[in-house]
């Protein structure tokens, strides 16, 4: 039996990994002040088709999607947005006096697509949803988070690009213009693109499979078709970002491949040596009128998300090694009978005082529990027999420096407590 494709087993030595990197996203999201929040990891199949979008490539080929004992249709949830605009609209968070309503999350997605490197079909994403304001310095401030989320780890080559959708009137005169220029070339795109043409051609320019063609190079911009509301905003999205000191480029052509986004659309990008053909690490941006399709009053809102397994390519790419302390605090030897029974003890009462402990449980002898001891890079070594026994005290050697005390078994709590 082998886990199923796209999936993976995070075996020890490993998982160590993910959790100091989760726990410093954490650390960083409360300093930004952004709040936890957990959804579930199924949904009815109609929050997606509504918040992310019919025309999407996650709803028409990526979503696993199911009918439950009860005949309903549930889909696990590809991704973590409007899950949250779903329970924000549900528990009515929009009535608390504290807004905007910031938060966060880091959970399970899945989408059904060929695996590679950095891509899953089960992955892991971290995200924020700022939801309650439409004041372009929470724009500047999600993705300042998101930046700092690859700083704070490590990261340097990273790429900023920034750019603008426009509110609803511009984007209509932009999707005109698309649909104008390419449709006399409508039979030379890829499928895709041809349904894009009709339903979404602003999708167009994210393809993968046409973004040589010609007629992408020189394609209306967004920018172009921006009417003065958009403009100053877009203007005051980037003299926060400048203040900030966050360095950007902005991209005509940066469009996210979900339904719901307007105005701020972002992506930071690894220029690393060796990361892979696709840079991408996270994107994001501004989705004004989600909360109101999914049944709640008029609220803005932004957000990002991002990979952990891209995050944590980029490290390895740059080669950033993460501080995780892999030793063991103390590792009891024990010989003989009673000195193993009091080792049981001893070993209950350290753990019970917060210090990291292990002993033999495959009946070793002296030599092979020293030689355990050494394999978990164990910092102190206790060792207990007869005679230690007889005397009530416990051999305490520093494995770094070869250095060994005798410790009064009473005293010990407060002794390892003491050095480590």
């Amino acid at each position: 039996m082998k886990a199923p494709r796209g999936t993976q087993d995070l075996l020890p030595g490993v998982t160590e990994k993910w959790q100091y990197v989760e726990e410093k996203l954490k650390e960083l999201s409360g300093r930004f002040h952004y709040q936890e929040i957990r959804t579930p990891i199924f949904e009815h199949t109609e929050l997606f088709q509504r918040g992310v979008g019919d025309t999407t490539d996650i709803v028409q080929k990526e979503m696993y999607t199911f009918l439950d004992k009860g005949e309903r249709s549930i889909t696990l949830r590809p991704e973590g947005t409007a899950s949250v605009v779903r329970s924000f609209v549900q528990h009515k968070l929009f009535g608390s006096p504290n807004q905007p309503t910031k938060l966060f999350y880091i959970g399970p997605m899945f989408r059904y697509e060929r695996p590679q490197q950095g891509r899953m079909r089960q992955f892991v994403q971290y995200g924020v949803e700022a939801l309650g304001s439409a004041d372009p310095a929470i724009d500047a401030e999600v993705i300042s988070l998101a930046m700092n989320a690859y700083q704070t780890l490590g990261l340097k080559s990273l790429k900023l690009a920034i750019n603008s959708l426009g509110d609803q009137e511009s984007r209509e005169n932009h999707r005109q213009a698309l649909v104008d220029h390419f449709t006399p070339v409508k039979e030379e795109l890829c499928g895709d693109c041809q349904n894009r043409l009709e339903q979404n051609p602003l999708r167009v320019l994210d393809c993968k499979k046409d973004r040589d063609h010609p007629k992408m190079q020189d394609a209306p911009s967004i920018l172009s078709y921006l009417n003065t509301n958009s403009n100053v905003y877009f203007e005051k999205v980037k003299a926060y970002l400048d203040v900030m000191g966050i360095e950007y480029q902005v991209d005509p052509n940066l469009v996210r491949g979900l339904d719901y986004y307007n105005h701020t659309a972002f992506e930071i990008m690894s220029d690393a040596e060796g990361f892979g053909a696709i840079t991408t690490l996270s994107g994001g941006g501004r989705y004004n009128g989600l909360v109101q399709d999914l049944g709640g009053p008029e609220t803005p809102g932004i957000g990002f998300a991002l990979s952990i397994e891209r995050l944590l390519m980029a490290l390895e790419a740059e080669g950033v090694v993460l501080p995780i302390d892999e030793q063991l605090d103390c590792y009891v030897v024990a010989l003989g009978e009673d000195a193993n029974l009091k080792a049981a003890a001893i070993v209950n009462d350290l753990r019970q005082a917060g210090i990291q402990v292990d002993k033999d449980y495959q009946d070793k002898k002296f030599k092979g529990q020293f030689k355990a001891a050494d394999r978990l890079k164990t910092k102190f070594v206790l060792v207990l027999g007869d005679d230690e026994l007889s005397k009530n005290q416990i051999a305490v050697k520093n494995m770094e420096t070869g250095e060994q005390e005798t410790v009064a078994i009473d005293q010990l709590i407060r002794h390892m407590q003491g050095i480590l």
